[in-house]
């Protein structure tokens, strides 16, 4: 393997951040398929080349999509970053793997249930379990760094 790559802690999140992108770009996928299918467009251009400019409008199966990859935004990006420096602080591979893994199978569930609507409130409870790691990651990030603070 490549000499950069001796860190188990880092190959482990590199791993699970590779996994959580591919969902994304897989969201993204999905909600082109979906405009295509129920003909509503983001722009006019699209619109006019799908059948006409009546079908340059919104969609509530669009922007079910739309909220799914924007929740994915706004909580992948900072599992990123927070992922990234945790790994620098040598945590136990084995207990730096168990957050990687349970944010990634949250944010995996919390897709599952927006795109298919699942009943309340299983997306909210998988958004949470996600959330934990990353809050845990978070403070210990903040322990290790307040002296330099």
């Amino acid at each position: 393997s490549p000499k950069m790559m001796g860190n188990e802690v880092f190959l482990s999140f590199t791993f699970y951040s590779t996994v959580l992108i591919l969902k994304m770009y897989l969201v993204a996928i999905i909600t082109g398929q979906v405009r295509l299918r129920k003909k509503a467009f983001a722009n006019p251009e699209d619109a006019v080349r799908n059948g006409g400019l009546q079908y340059y409008r919104e969609d509530p199966d669009v922007e079910r999509c739309r909220r799914a990859h924007r929740n994915d935004m706004e909580n992948i990006f900072p599992f990123l970053f927070l992922g990234a420096i945790y790994s620098l602080l040598d945590p136990s591979p084995a207990v730096a793997r168990i957050h990687f893994l349970i944010f990634c199978l949250g944010r995996i569930l919390h897709t599952v249930a927006y795109l298919l609507g699942l009943r309340a409130p299983t997306r909210s409870l998988a958004y949470g379990v996600a959330q934990l790691p990353c809050f845990s990651m978070a403070l210990q990030i903040l322990l290790a760094t307040t002296p330099y603070w």
